[in-house]
């Protein structure tokens, strides 16, 4: 089966990876690639954290002992990874050994006055110079900017529908011009921030935005959108592509139902979370 159009048509490999006999995946909210196109699958499940190939063979499983309610992840250009564990209201940074060297956030325990971070967070982005904003969205409206050791610099937002407000602060990303692009996701819409939290512009009309990636070679931007929605836009906001949701095949939510996590490979082919469907992983396969 073939989605998108144009330059932007996917094929779905279907079965891609393989899971050790009696392993088995929950919902999955986060999925990562790092440098090597190595798969970093962040489910609800008995092991949070799994690794594989891009050809999906299993490679291992890190925080076992450590990793308590899966929610956003993102990797760094030094392919440390970074889980945002919403129920445990924390932020967990292992390094590319898979061992973890910084925990943000008291495990267990929300902040202690409304706003304060953390309750029940969502996911995070790392910046060039190392620094963190994390999106705390489901106890507060807020994002939150942090250095690369974890020190508290500042915050904004609170509860509503207007310019740095949010009903949902779920995903913040970084474009290459250096804006915040933070998913304000009950309010369908996208809302664009500088590096110091000014409010710059939204974009509306989304089906719930989850979680997005910016293309590092091309001016483009992947959404998935909870509302069986996958959209390609340019970063000016012109729609390229989308599938799913508005536009549904002939089987309704066969390939696309939920998606919540959304990340791209080297070679330029997507990899798809979903929730509220057990074992939805799928690879969406760029045809060139």
């Amino acid at each position: 089966m073939t989605f998108g159009s144009d330059n932007y048509t996917y094929t779905v490999q279907e079965n891609w990876w393989t899971l050790p006999e009696g392993w088995a995946f929950g919902w999955i909210p986060g999925v990562a690639c790092d440098s090597q196109d190595r798969v970093y699958v962040y489910s609800r499940s008995e092991h949070p954290l799994m690794v594989f190939d891009r050809d999906g063979h299993f490679l291992g499983a890190w925080g076992d002992d450590i990793l308590v309610d899966a929610h956003g992840i993102y990797i760094d250009d030094e392919d440390n990874v970074f889980c945002t564990e919403r129920e445990d209201h924390c932020i967990r940074k292992f390094n590319k050994h898979g061992e973890l060297v910084l925990t943000i956030g008291t495990p267990g325990q929300p902040g202690a006055n409304d706003g304060d971070p953390f309750n029940l967070p969502t996911d995070l982005v790392v910046t060039r110079t190392g620094d963190l904003y994390i999106t705390d969205g489901y106890g507060n409206a807020r994002v939150h900017h942090y250095d690369a050791e974890g020190n508290h610099i500042k915050s904004w937002g609170e509860w509503g529908t207007g310019p740095s407000q949010f009903e949902l602060s779920h995903c913040v990303r970084i474009d290459r011009h250096d804006r915040l692009w933070v998913c304000d996701r009950t309010n369908d819409r996208i809302q664009l921030f500088d590096l110091d939290g000014n409010y710059l512009e939204e974009r509306a009309g989304l089906a719930k935005p989850d979680t997005i990636f910016f293309d590092p070679k091309e001016d483009v931007v992947y959404i998935a959108e909870l509302d069986q929605q996958l959209s390609i836009f340019t970063l000016d906001g012109d729609l390229i592509t989308q599938w799913g949701g508005r536009q549904k095949s002939e089987k309704p939510g066969e390939f696309i139902a939920c998606p919540h996590g959304i990340w791209m490979d080297s070679r330029g082919d997507l990899y798809v979370g979903e929730v509220q469907h057990d074992a939805r992983l799928t690879k969406f396969v760029r045809n060139r």
